[in-house]
């Protein structure tokens, strides 16, 4: 089994492993994917393609990680739209298989090892193939909600730390002849980035203490947590480049990479423009209504 196969590796950091899903004119629209799996004459599949913005597409500048799951559309022209995408597990070595480019010079996240992935008449074999063909929509989307919560998670992780960095700045720094924490407008950065970062920690908690891991159907909430926190975090960063003054905007202090990295958290697993859209949807169809 796959599971297996992969999964001890994978926990132990022993093979370096990625997921597949964005493409360079794919990104919110992942429906739209164009990365194909074709059955062929050896038993398996042909897969052609090509994946964007990969984390843990590379080690170095010049290798490729060891094992991705990828997303490719095995639908033909009349198969449902839930129908129309499968999983598969692909590993370094299979010929056709290669390393785009490592994609450097990034805002943020750059501990991160980001890659564009290059399918060439890659042969996957049939075992290769993870759960049925054309039933990886709903895992789709199961994970993203997973992932959103977690970027939610990170978000409030950025937040915290920036708190921890403006009240030990405000309380060392003088100016007047007294700690900036002294101040109306420094208090005014400090408290409410603490209330903002506790909103966000608790109404986190509570999506993830209600979520239904077991299937999809979580959307509503997970969008908007990941929207809340992530703007939340951003702008509690932000606070602490404010308090830190011209501290705050050189690398000798931590909070600009902390600004930094999140930004990227309100693009990746769906930018807040999709949340926004997904949500209204949602709450149309789930609350109850009422005539005005």
């Amino acid at each position: 089994m796959l599971l297996f196969r992969f999964l001890p590796d994978a926990c132990s950091g022993k093979r370096i492993g990625g997921m597949c899903m964005s493409e360079p004119a794919y990104g919110t629209d992942v429906l739209g994917m164009q990365t194909t799996a074709v059955k062929n004459n050896k038993g398996g599949y042909t897969l052609n393609g090509q994946k964007m913005w990969i984390t843990n597409g590379c080690v170095d500048d010049d290798t490729l990680g060891d094992m991705f799951l990828v997303y490719a559309r095995t639908a033909t022209e009349d198969t449902p739209a839930s129908r129309s995408i499968s999983l598969f597990l692909v590993e370094k070595g299979m010929d056709g298989f290669s390393l785009g480019t490592r994609i450097k010079d990034k805002c943020g996240m750059r501990a991160s090892a980001t890659a564009e992935l290059v399918f060439e008449d890659v042969h996957v074999p049939a075992e290769n193939l993870v759960g049925e063909e054309g039933g990886a929509v709903l895992c789709m989307m199961r994970n993203l909600e997973i992932e959103r919560v977690a970027l939610g998670a990170m978000s409030c992780g950025i937040a915290r730390r920036s708190v921890e960095m403006m009240n030990a700045y405000a309380n060392e720094r003088k100016a007047f002849s007294q700690p900036l924490v002294n101040f109306g407008q420094i208090q005014r950065y400090i408290a409410n980035s603490y209330a903002e970062f506790m909103a966000g920690r608790t109404y986190l908690y509570n999506v993830a203490a209600n979520m239904e891991l077991e299937h999809a159907g979580n959307r509503l909430e997970t969008d908007a947590v990941k929207l809340f926190c992530t703007e939340m975090g951003k702008n509690v960063a932000d606070n602490a480049i404010q308090v830190l003054g011209g501290n705050g905007y050189i690398g000798d202090y931590v909070v600009e990479r902390l600004w930094r990295d999140s930004k990227l958290l309100e693009i990746g697993g769906g930018t807040l423009e999709s949340h926004q859209k997904n949500m209204v949807r949602d709450q149309i169809k789930i609350l109850p209504h009422h005539s005005i």
